[in-house]
Parts: C-alpha cells; sequence; structure tokens
C-alpha cells in the first residue's frame, strides 16, 4: 500500500498512540505525508466504526464547515471572495456617500487614512475583515483592541529618533518620523476613527452574511465554531462519529480552522493528528499560525530525511518571450522523450497572467490547464464570450462591439471598422432641428451625441454597409442575421442554453478540432458557465443584464478566483505554487523566479491591524506635513514586516523546487538585479 519504506522516525509516528495530538513534522519530500496515510489506515483497524476525519488542505475543512452547516439547517450558499467583496461593497456604499449619521453629527472625521480613494479602501478594509475572520476576531473584539492598543501606544510613545530606526528606514519616508505632541494627538485621533469606522463595517459585513448565507470558506469556519461552542451536546455526537482527525498541510491552519478542531476535538485536540511543514506556508490569503497549530500537539515526530532529489538546471535569458520559447521548447522534448503530459508542470508565484507561455505551449500543440489563483473572467477566451453576450444586450457598448468585429469570426480591418464609426455615404438629413439639439452649424454638432451611437446603429441597421468591402459587408450581415436569431432564443431559453448557442455560433473556434487550442478554449468557455453558475437556470432576457452587471465586477476585482485541477489527466499544469501543494511531479520548470513575479513585490496595505498595537495606518492624512504615519514606520521597522515577507516567498520557492522529482528547471529573463529591494532567488543558487 505504501510505497516509501518508513525509516524509525516514520515508524514511531505511525505506531503512536491515538489519543495525544501529534504531529508529523518535515519538509517538503521527507514523506510525512507517507507517514500520515499510513497512520489513517492503522487507525481503521483500530476503529472501525469510525469515520476519521481526513482534511488533506484546509480549503477541505471550509468545505466540512460548509457541509456541517446545511446538515443543522443553515442554508449555506458557497461563495469565494470576490463574491465576498462583492457584498462587502454594498455595506460601503453608505460611507462613501458619507451618509452616516456619525458624520453628520460629527462624531467621526470622514478624513481618515486611506478613505480619500473609495476603491483603495474597499479593498484594504475588505482584506483586513478576511484576516479577522481567518483569525476568529469578532467586530467588539477588533475594536477593542484597536482602541487599547492606539492608547498605549500613543500614551508612551517609541523613540522615534532611535538611531537604528532612522537607518533602517527609507530617506524619503524618514520626515514621519518628525514629529511634534500635538501631531501624536492628531494621528490619534484619526486612527480612533478609522478604527470606529472599520468596526461598524465589519459589523454590517457579519450581519449581512449571517442573513444572506452566502458564506465564504472562512465564514463557514468562524460560523461552524460557534454552532459548535453553542451546542456541546453536536459536537460531543462529532466527536464520538470522528474519533479521529487526520490534517495534512497543518502549517495552513488559521487561527479560526484551529478553533473549530478544538469544538470537535476539545482544546487539546485529543485524536488529531497534524502534518505539515512550518516553514512551508505558502498562502498569501488566509491568516496562517503554524506556531499555534503545532504547539497544541503533546509529541512530535520529525522526519529529516529527504527522498526526493531532482536534478537542478537554472536558466536566465534576454526577454520574458525567450523564456516562455525555452519553457514550450523544453516541455515538447520532455513529452518527445515519452513522459506523460499531466507528469510536467510549470509553476509560477501566481498565474494571473501567463498567458505569454499559455501561447508558446499552444503554438507547439501542447495540451495544458491554467490551475491556481486565475480570475477566468480576465481571460482572453471568456471575454471574446462576454463580448458576444454585451453584442446582444447593448450594442453601444462600442468597447465590446469593436472587440467582437476585430476577433477571428469577423476579422475586419481597420479601415472596415473606421468605416463602420463613420457618417453614411449619403445620410438622410431632419428637415427640423429639435431645440435641445445643437445646430448643424454650430461647432458643437461635431460632438453630437448621435456620433456615439454610429457604431452601433451601422452594425444593428447596416446604415454604412455600402461603404464596405463585400466580403466584410456579408460578414456583417451574416452577424446581424445571428444577433436578430439569438435575441429570439433569449426570449424562449435559459441562460445556459442562450449562452451556449452564442457561442456556438458567434465565435470562431480556436485551433482544429482536439487540438491544444481547441481543448483550452473549450476549458474556458467552461469555466466562465461555471463562475456564472447562479443565473444558468433563470431565463436569458432576465438573467442577461445581471450576469453582464456581475462579470463587469469580476473583470475589475483583483482578487483572484481558485481554478482547480481537472478531475482527467492529459495536460500540462501551468500553476501557482499554492495549487500544487501536496502535489509531486516527475518534472517541473518553476518559471519568472525575478523580483516582482517569484517574490512578489512587497506592497504593504493601506492600514494594517496588531492586537498589540490596534490600527497601524499608512497614510498620513489631514494638516500633515508626512505621507506616512509616525506609527506606520515604527511598525515597519519593529515588525520587520518586509523581511518576513520574503522569509514566505523564499519558502515557496523551496516549495516549489521540490515538487519536481527528477528534474526541476529554474528560468528568468532580463539582467538581474542587485536583490536590494527584494532577493534574487535564482542568483542565490549559483
Amino acid at each position: 500500500m505504501i510505497a516509501l519504506q518508513l525509516t524509525s522516525a516514520q515508524r514511531r509516528a505511525v505506531e503512536a498512540p491515538y489519543e495525544p495530538c501529534l504531529a508529523i513534522l518535515g519538509a517538503a519530500g521527507t514523506g510525512k505525508s507517507t507517514a500520515l496515510r499510513e497512520r489513517a489506515a492503522r487507525a481503521r483497524g483500530f476503529y472501525p466504526d469510525a469515520e476519521p476525519l481526513s482534511i488533506d488542505s484546509p480549503r477541505a475543512l471550509d468545505e466540512y464547515a460548509g457541509e456541517l452547516l446545511a446538515a443543522q439547517g443553515v442554508a449555506v450558499t458557497p461563495t469565494d471572495d470576490v463574491d465576498a467583496e462583492l457584498i462587502f461593497a454594498k455595506v460601503c456604499e453608505p460611507l462613501f456617500a458619507l451618509q452616516w449619521e456619525e458624520f453628520a453629527r460629527k462624531q467621526l472625521d470622514p478624513e481618515v487614512p486611506g478613505l480619500l480613494s473609495p476603491a483603495r479602501f474597499l479593498g484594504s478594509a475588505f482584506r483586513l475583515i478576511r484576516r479577522l475572520r481567518d483569525a476568529d476576531v469578532d467586530p467588539p473584539l477588533f475594536l477593542s483592541a484597536a482602541l487599547e492598543g492606539a492608547a498605549k501606544f500613543y500614551a508612551k510613545p517609541p523613540n522615534f529618533a532611535d538611531p537604528a530606526l532612522i537607518a533602517a528606514t527609507k530617506n524619503k519616508y524618514r520626515d514621519s518620523l518628525v514629529v511634534t505632541s500635538n501631531e501624536l494627538v492628531r494621528q490619534y485621533r484619526r486612527e480612533v476613527d478609522l478604527a470606529k469606522i472599520l468596526a461598524k463595517l465589519y459589523e454590517a459585513y457579519v450581519e449581512l452574511i449571517g442573513s444572506g448565507r452566502a458564506m465564504t470558506g472562512r465564514d463557514a469556519i468562524v460560523a461552524a465554531a460557534r454552532l459548535l461552542r453553542g451546542n456541546p451536546a453536536l459536537a460531543q455526537q462529532l466527536r464520538n462519529r470522528h474519533r479521529l482527525a487526520f490534517v495534512d498541510d497543518a502549517q495552513e491552519l488559521t487561527p479560526a480552522q484551529i478553533r473549530l478542531l478544538a469544538a470537535i476535538f476539545g482544546p487539546a485536540l485529543d485524536g488529531v493528528t497534524l502534518c505539515g511543514d512550518p516553514s512551508s506556508v505558502l498562502s498569501g490569503e488566509r491568516r496562517a499560525q503554524p506556531e499555534i497549530a503545532f504547539a497544541l500537539a503533546r509529541s512530535k515526530a520529525e522526519l529529516r530525511e529527504v527522498h526526493r532529489h531532482a536534478h537542478r538546471e537554472l536558466s536566465r535569458v534576454a526577454t520574458p518571450r525567450d523564456e516562455a520559447e525555452l519553457v514550450a521548447q523544453r516541455v515538447d522534448d520532455w513529452l518527445a522523450q515519452g513522459l506523460r503530459p499531466e507528469r510536467i508542470c510549470v509553476l509560477f508565484r501566481s498565474v494571473s497572467s501567463v498567458g505569454i507561455f499559455e501561447e508558446a505551449l499552444l503554438d507547439r500543440n501542447i495540451p495544458l490547464v491554467v490551475t491556481g489563483d486565475l480570475n477566468i473572467f480576465t481571460d482572453r477566451r471568456a471575454l471574446d464570450a462576454l463580448a458576444l453576450l454585451w453584442n446582444v444586450y447593448d450594442p453601444f457598448r462600442h468597447d465590446w462591439m469593436l472587440r467582437t468585429l476585430s476577433n477571428p469570426a469577423l476579422a475586419l480591418c481597420d479601415a472596415s471598422l473606421a468605416a463602420l464609426c463613420g457618417e453614411p455615404p449619403d445620410p438622410q438629413r431632419p428637415l427640423f432641428t429639435l431645440s435641445e439639439e445643437p445646430s448643424p452649424t454650430t461647432r458643437a454638432a461635431r460632438w453630437n451625441p448621435a456620433r456615439d451611437l454610429r457604431l452601433g446603429w451601422n452594425v444593428v441597421r447596416g446604415e454604412n454597409d455600402d461603404a464596405l468591402s463585400t466580403d466584410a459587408a456579408a460578414r456583417i450581415r451574416n452577424f446581424r442575421r445571428l444577433r436578430d436569431g439569438w435575441l429570439e432564443t433569449m426570449k424562449i431559453a435559459d441562460f445556459e442554453t442562450f449562452a451556449r448557442s452564442v457561442w456556438r455560433e458567434g465565435l470562431s473556434r480556436e485551433g482544429e478540432t482536439g487540438s491544444a487550442r481547441a481543448r483550452a478554449q473549450q476549458i474556458a468557455l467552461q469555466r466562465l458557465l461555471t463562475g456564472l453558475g447562479e443565473f444558468l437556470d433563470r431565463p436569458a432576457e432576465t438573467a442577461l443584464p445581471e450576469v453582464l452587471a456581475y462579470a463587469q465586477q469580476r473583470i475589475e476585482s483583483d482578487l483572484g478566483a481558485w481554478a482547480a485541477f481537472p478531475d482527467e489527466g492529459g495536460f500540462v499544469a501551468l500553476s501557482s505554487v499554492e495549487a500544487v501543494r501536496g502535489r509531486e511531479f516527475d518534472n517541473v520548470i518553476v518559471a519568472r523566479v525575478q523580483p516582482g513575479s517569484f517574490p512578489r513585490w512587497y506592497s504593504p496595505e493601506s492600514f494594517l491591524f496588531s492586537l498589540r498595537y490596534g490600527m497601524i495606518p499608512k497614510d498620513n492624512v489631514g494638516e500633515a506635513r508626512a505621507t506616512r504615519t509616525a506609527k506606520f514606520t515604527y511598525y515597519m521597522y519593529r515588525a520587520k514586516a518586509a523581511q518576513q515577507y520574503y522569509q514566505r516567498e523564499r519558502a515557496a520557492f523551496a516549495y516549489a523546487m521540490r515538487r519536481a522529482r527528477k528534474n526541476v528547471l529554474l528560468t528568468a529573463s532580463g539582467a538581474p538585479t542587485r536583490g536590494v529591494a527584494a532577493p534574487e532567488l535564482l542568483e542565490e543558487l549559483r
């Protein structure tokens, strides 16, 4: 059953008693997951009537929490962070409109850090709330900690003239350390107002999530833990049912997830086996704290022998295109040697913009799938599909119309597009000019609003077909005919049937049938439909406006959704590091190993939060001479935030390299930097 021969340390981990909490620790490739699986198999023999809780990743624990809530009659609609941010945006609307009573009564100052830029404030506030949910910090505790931290910090501020602090601060931010007592009082007041605003937003978000039952994984974790704490009988019932739990990648557990496990198995986590590597925290979105999780273990078994020793190769080329070609050529060579596609992986820190690598592989007809933090709504194939839906609903959204007209299905040249945007050769002129319209003789006529509709009218009505070439005019007439048919289909079909009909008739197939390009296009369209799942069963005529508004919001969000691995094989994976947690491949390429990509730049939020210091706003607003607050500059030095961030990036890099069993190729492009702002991980290996 188990391929690896266990060492004595592994054997002790597998055969240890089951009641106390045990931690199986080890770096990637040491066989800790194998030891965990054998321990679980052995446990089934001791407790045949139990249903051990097997958690292969923290995401699986989120799903378990949702299923638990549903089993108790709580109607949970799973959602992701992007949808949750849209919910939070509704909470923020009265704030941005300054409609709160606290502003009218002058109980709060609207000039607080970040609020002058609503979009930026919304993003920072939502990311803070995500971290608070992970830490299971509710709104009252947050506000209490923020106010207490502010009072303690400003009552006895640190020495801002400390030479070590000044030396660690960049020249352009040193003016933030030159503060008077009056300036500190002013910053304190704005920080308190910021904390009160965020606490009110947080409380409103929690209420909205609770009433609508649309929960992210972290929301479900918090709700399930509180349900069990308020229902000890249910908690005991679950403990008797599961008896044991086996948690892999436990270093990614958040405090809220640990509290859920404690609610089931008791504060000491009796019967729980935690398996992971404390130094391999990969997620930047979840507030994982491995020191809390593994500190609960009564005994630990640390595995030190690494079983995967892949051959390592480094390559730096001149341009990103050269790097993409190098990656594609190497993958092609491995496939030619008989390696199966699913045994090859191209790893990135993030797959939010890997189009150049995808194109290079598709040019060689290499089947691929992109997994990880991918926002499918920004994929070019998804945008082409959405453009057709916009053309049906609103042909005067000319950005989407031009995308359709220039795509391969119509492939109109610039001259044809210019003709469609122009006036008809002999337009019919009105006999009378309405009083509200500008006179044709005035300069205002040059900017007649009717011109803004000209492209849409020319496409829908055919007023300028005579100005087109014969071939272009035929394509436009065919598109016009198809659109008329889509309008009829929209009236009688559900949205999914309507969308599939539009895409089948209006999109040009990429590549030959069965080719890598054709399969990639089908995967993208299916993922887009899945992303629009809540609208699929609704009539197209009523769903389409909401679909397009929803898609627009998803496009504009900077939060990546999650694209999972397909169930079937036969694809080379282009994946983010987090997506391959627990997976291994024969050959791996870690691409874009350069500052800005791997590691990503460290960019602190507009405001941070600490249980000790309270709120730490970055921007110094109001009558301020410095751009940053003194507290933020001090906290960056004290907490060594940038150093800790890049330490996690190094851990992710080491984890990526150990996904390979046989060969790992590390690539980068451009000249290496000096590694001052961010480390040059590739050059450090030379």
